[in-house]
């Protein structure tokens, strides 16, 4: 637990106070659980949401998304997404076995966190889901 954590903010909030010029980046991870498990399972539609996602929160991506399955553990396998932005980077693995997907989005522009995990989720069907939000210094 970072000595950092506090109350949990709104996106207004954490923009606020990402532009105030004390934080270098914004953090947020997204878990998502039981998934729609053939968006999961599908390169195109991960592929598909990384542009998607880029264009929603206004990030420059530079590059083209990379999908990769792999994962000899049934537990973990599925497909891993790395997606490079001019301010950083978009991650991502979806859990096949379980239904379930890990985002991270860092980046060193603002962005609203809260409607990020909220289109994630909304994405991939996701009927439940968790978040955090971190302050990179």
């Amino acid at each position: 637990m970072s000595p950092r954590t506090g109350k949990c903010l709104s996106d207004e909030e954490c923009v606020e106070r990402f532009k105030k010029g004390e934080e270098w980046g914004l953090l947020t991870s997204i878990d998502l659980h039981d998934c729609d498990p053939q968006k999961i399972a599908s390169k195109e539609v991960i592929t598909q949401f990384s542009i998607d996602l880029c264009e929603y929160i206004d990030m420059k991506r530079f590059g083209e998304p990379i999908v990769v399955r792999f994962g000899a553990d049934p537990r973990v396998a599925g497909y891993s997404l790395a997606q490079l932005i001019e301010t950083s980077l978009i991650s991502g693995h979806f859990a096949e076995d379980t239904d379930r997907a890990f985002i991270d989005v860092f980046s060193c522009k603002e962005y609203p966190p809260r409607k990020t995990a909220e289109f994630c989720r909304k994405y991939f069907g996701a009927k439940s889901m968790e978040y955090s939000v971190s302050f990179r210094t």
